[in-house]
Protein backbone atom coordinates (compact mmCIF):
# COMPACT_ATOMS: atom_id res chain seq x y z
CA UNK A 1 0.00 0.00 0.00
CA UNK A 2 1.61 3.28 -1.11
CA UNK A 3 0.46 6.61 0.73
CA UNK A 4 0.97 8.16 -3.10
CA UNK A 5 1.12 7.09 -6.68
CA UNK A 6 1.64 9.51 -9.12
CA UNK A 7 1.26 8.74 -12.54
CA UNK A 8 3.28 10.20 -15.06
CA UNK A 9 7.06 11.17 -15.65
CA UNK A 10 7.13 14.51 -16.79
CA UNK A 11 7.79 17.97 -15.74
CA UNK A 12 5.04 17.76 -13.26
CA UNK A 13 5.06 14.23 -12.26
CA UNK A 14 8.72 14.16 -11.41
CA UNK A 15 8.58 17.82 -9.72
CA UNK A 16 5.90 16.39 -7.29
CA UNK A 17 7.91 13.63 -6.56
CA UNK A 18 10.81 15.46 -5.95
CA UNK A 19 9.00 17.51 -3.51
CA UNK A 20 7.26 14.78 -1.59
CA UNK A 21 10.42 12.84 -1.54
CA UNK A 22 12.39 16.10 0.03
CA UNK A 23 10.46 15.82 2.91
CA UNK A 24 11.87 12.35 4.07
CA UNK A 25 12.75 14.37 7.53
CA UNK A 26 9.34 15.90 8.25
CA UNK A 27 8.07 13.98 10.99
CA UNK A 28 4.93 13.86 9.05
CA UNK A 29 6.31 12.20 5.83
CA UNK A 30 8.37 9.98 7.62
CA UNK A 31 7.64 6.27 6.24
CA UNK A 32 5.48 7.51 3.56
CA UNK A 33 5.55 5.21 0.73
CA UNK A 34 5.72 6.88 -2.74
CA UNK A 35 5.87 5.75 -6.00
CA UNK A 36 6.10 7.49 -9.03
CA UNK A 37 4.99 5.22 -12.35
CA UNK A 38 6.95 6.56 -15.57
CA UNK A 39 3.50 5.92 -17.45
CA UNK A 40 4.03 7.43 -20.52
CA UNK A 41 6.05 5.75 -23.89
CA UNK A 42 6.78 9.34 -25.15
CA UNK A 43 6.13 13.05 -23.49
CA UNK A 44 6.21 16.21 -24.98
CA UNK A 45 9.30 17.13 -23.00
CA UNK A 46 11.34 15.01 -25.62
CA UNK A 47 11.23 17.23 -28.12
CA UNK A 48 11.67 20.45 -26.55
CA UNK A 49 13.59 23.10 -26.37
CA UNK A 50 14.33 25.62 -23.52
CA UNK A 51 15.68 29.13 -24.01
CA UNK A 52 13.08 30.81 -21.59
CA UNK A 53 13.31 28.78 -18.47
CA UNK A 54 14.76 30.52 -14.95
CA UNK A 55 17.28 28.27 -13.77
CA UNK A 56 18.28 26.32 -17.20
CA UNK A 57 21.00 27.21 -19.00
CA UNK A 58 19.87 27.70 -22.83
CA UNK A 59 20.00 24.67 -25.18
CA UNK A 60 18.58 22.50 -22.47
CA UNK A 61 16.65 19.59 -24.18
CA UNK A 62 13.74 18.22 -22.65
CA UNK A 63 14.88 15.02 -23.50
CA UNK A 64 17.92 15.40 -21.28
CA UNK A 65 15.23 16.58 -18.25
CA UNK A 66 13.49 13.58 -18.47
CA UNK A 67 16.64 11.32 -17.89
CA UNK A 68 18.32 13.90 -15.17
CA UNK A 69 15.10 14.19 -13.52
CA UNK A 70 14.50 10.61 -12.89
CA UNK A 71 18.09 10.84 -12.08
CA UNK A 72 17.77 13.43 -9.18
CA UNK A 73 15.05 11.54 -7.88
CA UNK A 74 16.51 8.39 -7.54
CA UNK A 75 20.10 10.16 -6.28
CA UNK A 76 18.42 12.05 -3.67
CA UNK A 77 15.49 10.30 -2.60
CA UNK A 78 15.62 6.95 -3.11
CA UNK A 79 12.92 6.29 -1.28
CA UNK A 80 11.25 7.57 -3.84
CA UNK A 81 9.87 3.80 -6.24
CA UNK A 82 10.27 4.86 -9.85
CA UNK A 83 8.37 2.13 -11.59
CA UNK A 84 9.21 1.78 -15.52
CA UNK A 85 7.61 0.46 -18.79
CA UNK A 86 3.82 0.13 -17.51
CA UNK A 87 1.47 2.17 -18.59
CA UNK A 88 -2.08 2.67 -16.40
CA UNK A 89 -5.01 1.43 -17.55
CA UNK A 90 -7.30 1.88 -15.30
CA UNK A 91 -7.81 4.10 -11.09
CA UNK A 92 -10.79 2.29 -9.40
CA UNK A 93 -11.64 3.18 -5.47
CA UNK A 94 -11.96 0.62 -3.13
CA UNK A 95 -13.09 1.88 0.07
CA UNK A 96 -10.23 4.47 1.75
CA UNK A 97 -8.00 3.84 -0.78
CA UNK A 98 -7.33 3.54 -4.92
CA UNK A 99 -6.55 0.45 -7.13
CA UNK A 100 -4.45 1.38 -9.97
CA UNK A 101 -4.25 -1.61 -13.18
CA UNK A 102 -1.14 -1.26 -15.43
CA UNK A 103 -0.05 -3.50 -17.86
CA UNK A 104 1.62 -5.44 -16.07
CA UNK A 105 0.82 -5.44 -12.53
CA UNK A 106 -1.85 -3.75 -10.22
CA UNK A 107 -1.00 -1.36 -7.08
CA UNK A 108 -2.63 0.27 -3.96
CA UNK A 109 -2.84 3.49 -2.84
CA UNK A 110 -4.30 5.92 -0.24
CA UNK A 111 -3.31 9.02 -2.55
CA UNK A 112 -3.28 9.19 -6.59
CA UNK A 113 -1.54 12.13 -8.58
CA UNK A 114 -2.65 11.90 -12.26
CA UNK A 115 0.16 13.87 -13.85
CA UNK A 116 0.18 12.81 -17.50
CA UNK A 117 -0.61 14.54 -21.20
CA UNK A 118 -3.45 16.53 -22.03
CA UNK A 119 -4.36 14.55 -25.68
CA UNK A 120 -7.09 12.90 -26.17
CA UNK A 121 -4.83 9.79 -26.33
CA UNK A 122 -5.24 9.26 -22.73
CA UNK A 123 -7.35 6.43 -21.97
CA UNK A 124 -7.18 5.53 -18.30
CA UNK A 125 -10.48 3.81 -17.69
CA UNK A 126 -12.60 5.31 -14.19
CA UNK A 127 -11.35 8.49 -14.86
CA UNK A 128 -13.72 8.93 -18.38
CA UNK A 129 -16.20 10.95 -15.92
CA UNK A 130 -13.95 13.96 -15.61
CA UNK A 131 -12.64 14.70 -19.00
CA UNK A 132 -13.61 17.66 -20.81
CA UNK A 133 -12.63 19.69 -23.41
CA UNK A 134 -9.16 21.84 -22.51
CA UNK A 135 -9.98 25.28 -21.28
CA UNK A 136 -6.63 26.98 -22.10
CA UNK A 137 -5.90 25.33 -25.45
CA UNK A 138 -6.70 25.42 -29.02
CA UNK A 139 -9.58 23.62 -29.75
CA UNK A 140 -8.33 22.46 -32.82
CA UNK A 141 -5.78 20.67 -31.01
CA UNK A 142 -8.52 18.23 -29.19
CA UNK A 143 -6.99 18.86 -25.63
CA UNK A 144 -8.50 17.46 -22.44
CA UNK A 145 -8.47 18.44 -18.87
CA UNK A 146 -9.61 16.23 -15.75
CA UNK A 147 -12.03 18.29 -14.17
CA UNK A 148 -11.20 19.77 -10.81
CA UNK A 149 -10.87 22.20 -8.38
CA UNK A 150 -7.42 23.69 -7.26
CA UNK A 151 -5.75 20.40 -8.87
CA UNK A 152 -8.36 17.78 -6.23
CA UNK A 153 -10.73 16.25 -8.18
CA UNK A 154 -12.08 14.09 -5.32
CA UNK A 155 -11.24 13.19 -2.28
CA UNK A 156 -7.31 12.07 -2.64
CA UNK A 157 -7.34 11.94 -5.88
CA UNK A 158 -5.43 14.57 -7.88
CA UNK A 159 -4.15 15.60 -11.50
CA UNK A 160 -1.01 17.69 -12.15
CA UNK A 161 0.09 20.17 -15.12
CA UNK A 162 -1.36 20.42 -18.27
CA UNK A 163 -4.21 17.80 -17.56
CA UNK A 164 -5.34 19.95 -14.66
CA UNK A 165 -5.76 22.84 -17.27
CA UNK A 166 -3.00 24.56 -17.15
CA UNK A 167 -1.48 25.57 -20.11
CA UNK A 168 1.63 23.74 -22.11
CA UNK A 169 4.69 25.72 -20.93
CA UNK A 170 7.86 24.14 -18.52
CA UNK A 171 7.28 26.23 -15.93
CA UNK A 172 3.89 26.02 -15.44
CA UNK A 173 3.79 22.34 -15.40
CA UNK A 174 6.28 21.82 -12.80
CA UNK A 175 5.17 24.75 -10.78
CA UNK A 176 1.41 22.50 -10.78
CA UNK A 177 3.45 19.44 -9.90
CA UNK A 178 4.94 21.16 -6.73
CA UNK A 179 1.68 22.82 -5.96
CA UNK A 180 -0.28 19.39 -6.26
CA UNK A 181 3.08 17.66 -3.63
CA UNK A 182 2.58 20.76 -0.95
CA UNK A 183 -1.25 19.96 -0.90
CA UNK A 184 -0.26 16.51 0.20
CA UNK A 185 2.38 16.97 2.53
CA UNK A 186 -0.06 19.90 4.52
CA UNK A 187 -2.89 17.37 4.41
CA UNK A 188 -0.13 14.37 5.80
CA UNK A 189 0.43 17.23 8.64
CA UNK A 190 -3.14 17.70 9.43
CA UNK A 191 -4.28 20.39 7.55
CA UNK A 192 -1.24 22.88 9.03
CA UNK A 193 0.62 24.34 5.61
CA UNK A 194 4.02 22.52 4.64
CA UNK A 195 6.44 23.13 2.35
CA UNK A 196 9.72 21.90 2.12
CA UNK A 197 13.26 23.96 1.44
CA UNK A 198 16.98 23.55 1.63
CA UNK A 199 19.07 25.63 2.81
CA UNK A 200 22.81 26.73 2.49
CA UNK A 201 24.39 25.94 5.71
CA UNK A 202 26.32 29.03 7.51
Amino acid sequence: MYDALIIGGGAAGLSCALILGSAKDKPFAQGKNIALIAHQKTSHLQNALFNNVLGLSPSTTGASILESGKAQLSNLYPHVEQIEKEKVLEISKVENYFEVRTNKNSYQSKIVVVAVGYTNLMHIKGLERFVEPHPRAAIEKDRIWLKNVDHLIEENLYVAGTLAGWRSQFSIASGSGAHVATDILTLWNGGKHAKVHDKISE
